[in-house]
């Protein structure tokens, strides 16, 4: 499979949110098959939330560029996978999380399968999403809407409390250099 550009959503609302974020950003360096390209600063978020499930917690939140052999399903897979792994809880998927991963872009697929809608259905409605995007790719061009990410956020009716953080993402777990064997070849 050829590289795709890929545009992944992360945030947390419980617990220590910088270091689930950080460790949400550590891990998307350990991607098979991937190659992380850029990271957006993390930004304070109100939560979203008309039936007021995910509690008065404020988000963290950011959005990692990669460019990645893996498929869309494969990506989804590790990703809810890694969800899992920083206790995010199954059972109540819409209160309270750890970690929540959404991928926003796929390169300029458009997916609908279940489980699976890219670009994701709700990006263009929300600035917690589109203000880490614009940072890191003001020019990405959505192949629905036919808009850029700085069209988009221009036009954008969410009057939602979103505030850039001054702080360095993925801080805490810098990538380390690769294994290599010990023995001279």
């Amino acid at each position: 499979m050829s590289q795709e550009i890929v545009f992944i959503g992360f945030g947390s609302n419980l617990g220590d949110r910088q270091e689930y974020c950080d460790r949400a950003v550590a891990l998307m360096n350990l991607l098979p098959l991937s190659r992380v390209t850029g990271v957006s600063s993390y930004y304070e978020s109100e939560p979203v939330d008309p039936q007021g499930t995910l509690g008065t917690t404020w988000f963290y939140n950011g959005v990692v560029k990669i460019e990645t052999s893996l498929s869309p399903q494969r990506l989804l897979e590790i990703l809810q996978e890694t969800e899992r792994a920083l206790g995010r809880d199954d059972d109540n998927r819409h209160g309270p999380r750890t970690m929540d991963f959404d991928i926003l872009f796929f390169g300029q697929q458009v997916i609908d399968h279940p489980g699976l809608t890219v670009p994701h259905p709700r990006l263009h409605q929300r600035r917690f999403v589109l203000e880490p995007l614009v940072e890191l790719d003001p020019d990405w061009f959505h192949p629905i809407l036919k808009r850029t990410a700085s069209e988009l956020l221009g036009d954008l009716q969410d009057t939602a409390s979103v505030t850039r953080l001054v702080i360095s993402p993925g801080s805490k777990y810098q990538p380390r250099p690769s294994c290599s064997s010990p023995y001279p070849s």
